[in-house]
């Protein structure tokens, strides 16, 4: 076995990578990377060597530049993320993790208050905001595989990362002669929530308006894929990369098309489309456990938030009075 040929240390290297899903590992590396571009510029020799102050510094840096490659501010949840990644580093090479630190807990929940998005809730995007955008998208190949995106991503209370990460053997179409609507089973086989991989089978239905199933249908039928990741990158002829999409693109194409029928790209995010499922369910009245079986929520307070503000002035105490 390869194992046999490994040292201990690059043994237990792959181990802790393999305990990381491929989206956590890639944002690591980005912390990392980010890091060291940081250590140049301020001519700090090694790394893993730096002082909490300097680490402070770092994350300073993180919270209130924009970001080289896409110029725009990260949010504190990715410069957490690159905290943990360097902590990492720094476990794994032997050394104290510097985010136990005083000054660097001090100094992430300082930086929290000033950027004032730690407790930020993106707007979701309700089923008549999804249909709205639905109808802005274009009649070409890109725009049906947006559309698709759009539709089964709120359709499924999917994440972004679940979203990237679908490929066409995850897809299962239910036909039976006794029932007509179209449904479907979608195999999300990691997740936020399920590092390990177990996997959990989200159904879907086609229904009246937005329609996920027949705009996937649309997609697949347009595009020729046989195989591999469900939703690729593209070319602007329309030609097909084979490659998945980057979380960062599912975010630009919800943006986009909510820009475009009127709402405010900054209040919208890619979680937009769970928190919408979420938040539509609970105005339609359903049942928190037919919610949390699409969600794939463990937690039912984290469902019932959404719920709360969906039905904060349903039976205001001040109807009768106001």
């Amino acid at each position: 076995m390869e194992a046999l040929n490994l040292t201990e240390r690059e043994l237990r290297e792959r181990v802790l990578s393999a305990e990381l899903s491929e989206n956590t590992r890639t944002a690591y590396q980005k912390g990392w990377s980010r890091l060291q571009d940081y250590c140049a510029s301020e001519c700090i020799k090694n790394p893993l060597a730096m002082s909490p102050d300097e680490i402070a510094g770092f994350l300073a840096h993180l919270a209130t530049r924009p970001s080289p490659r896409s110029g725009r501010m990260l949010s504190m949840s990715t410069v957490a993320l690159y905290m943990s990644a360097v902590s990492r580093k720094f476990v794994d090479a032997g050394e104290p993790s510097p985010a136990t630190h005083p000054v660097v807990r001090a100094t992430l929940r300082g930086l929290a208050r000033f950027r004032d998005s730690s407790h930020r809730r993106v707007e979701a995007l309700r089923e008549f905001h999804i249909e709205a955008m639905l109808q802005a998208t274009p009649d070409t190949l890109i725009g049906r595989r947006d559309a698709a995106i759009i539709a089964l991503g709120f359709a499924g209370a999917l994440r972004r990362s679940e979203i990237c990460n679908l490929n066409l053997e995850d897809v299962r179409f239910v036909e039976s002669w006794d029932i007509p609507e179209d449904r479907l089973i979608l195999t999300v086989r990691r997740s936020k929530t399920d590092q390990q991989g177990r996997g959990a089978r989200v159904p879907i239905l086609d229904g009246e308006g937005i329609r996920p199933i027949h705009r996937l249908k649309a997609w697949l039928a347009g595009s020729g894929i046989t195989a591999g990741p469900l939703f690729q990158t593209m070319k602007r002829g329309g030609r097909l990369q084979g490659k998945p999409m980057d979380p960062g693109d599912i975010a630009r194409i919800v943006k986009t098309y909510a820009g475009q029928v009127g709402l405010n790209p900054k209040d919208i995010a890619g979680h937009s489309l769970r928190a919408g499922f979420v938040t539509s369910a609970a105005v339609h009245h359903a049942r928190l456990d037919k919610i949390m079986a699409v969600t794939r929520h463990t937690n039912p307070s984290t469902v019932l938030g959404y719920i709360r503000d969906a039905d904060i002035f349903s039976d205001h105490a001040g109807r009768h009075f106001l």
